[in-house]
């Protein structure tokens, strides 16, 4: 269960711990279909690009008999750009880290922007 602090001026929110929660918070049919997959979190997205969030790789959907010895996907959380929209508000900032986690998560198992946006999860 998520508890919110809705005091603006609360400590920020500890951002891998946040991550791992919303993780956590995936029904655990989810979680153990994960596969092949690396979490991270970076400073800042690479130079020209306004992301908030990033995934690397070949989605579930897409992987045949033939997927054997890659590296593994990457989904990389950008703590900067996050923190500078939303860090005003310790409870926001929590809410849009689970956010753009499942969002990139989403991306993993195959599921388009277009499609987020059709069943209002962008």
């Amino acid at each position: 269960m998520w508890v919110h602090d809705t005091d603006p001026h609360s400590d920020p929110p500890d951002f891998e711990r946040v991550v791992q929660d919303a993780l956590d918070s995936l029904p655990r049919d989810l979680r153990d279909q994960l596969s092949n997959v690396e979490i991270a979190v970076e400073d800042e997205p690479p130079p020209g690009q306004r992301l908030l969030g990033l995934y690397q790789g070949i989605p579930l959907t897409q992987r045949t008999t033939n997927y054997t010895g890659v590296l593994p996907d990457k989904i990389t959380i950008y703590r900067g750009p996050l923190e500078r929209h939303y860090g005003h508000d310790p409870a926001l900032l929590t809410q849009q880290i689970r956010r753009v986690v499942l969002h990139e998560v989403a991306h993993h198992f195959g599921i388009s922007d277009e499609r987020l946006i059709e069943i209002d999860r962008y």
